[in-house]
């Protein structure tokens, strides 16, 4: 049942907001060198990995410089980037991924290889489900990167405390993997974007 929610939702998501994606392309082209959207291997449903699909928010290459962003004093994002990522727009062309069956509207924010290879077998039941655009987790780190930009290292912050907090968060969805479950995380995920 969650799965056709997933597909209804993020084909007509696409759909309106086609004429959006098109102007955000080219405020990207215009900006900095380098295509608009930005592929990154994540790693999914069992373990397997696939291409995440983002709005390009940074100048091209600046992933080698590391895979996390801290905030405002992050040199690598572009102007019109910190706008995409303040206000969540550079995930939406995730709803690709979501109608190809690699991630779902609700579920465990998809992390990278490094990361996920730091998990206990515990935490590996987090990869037991499709990965999400939003979660709890996604909603009580919604400015994750400000918080990182606070740490003197930031990196050890994410892996010894973030990444701890967000994957018990979502287990919490993890035991109540409902369609009212699904619908709650998204009414919650709206109210915390409008606030």
């Amino acid at each position: 049942m969650i799965r056709l929610f997933d597909i209804f939702f993020s084909a007509l998501g696409l759909i309106i907001l086609f004429p959006f994606f098109v102007v955000f392309y080219l405020l990207i082209r215009i900006e900095s060198k380098g295509g608009a959207f930005y592929i990154q291997e994540r790693i999914g449903k069992n373990g397997k990995p696939f291409g995440l699909y983002k709005f390009r928010t940074m100048r091209v290459g600046s992933d080698t410089e590391g895979l996390l962003t801290v905030g405002e004093r992050d040199s690598r994002i572009t102007r019109i980037g910190y706008i995409l990522r303040k206000t969540k727009i550079d995930e939406l062309p995730q709803l690709l991924n979501v109608l190809k069956g690699e991630m779902s509207l609700v579920g465990p924010r998809p992390e990278v290889r490094k990361y996920t290879d730091l998990y206990t077998e515990e935490q590996r039941k987090v990869l037991s489900v499709r990965p999400g655009i939003t979660d709890y987790a996604s909603i009580e780190y919604v400015n994750e990167n400000e918080l990182l930009s606070k740490a003197d290292d930031p990196e050890r912050m994410y892996i010894e405390e973030v990444m701890p907090n967000k994957i018990k968060l979502n287990m919490k969805y993890l035991k109540h993997y409902t369609v009212g479950e699904y619908f709650r995380i998204i009414f919650l995920t709206f109210k915390s974007l409008v606030k």
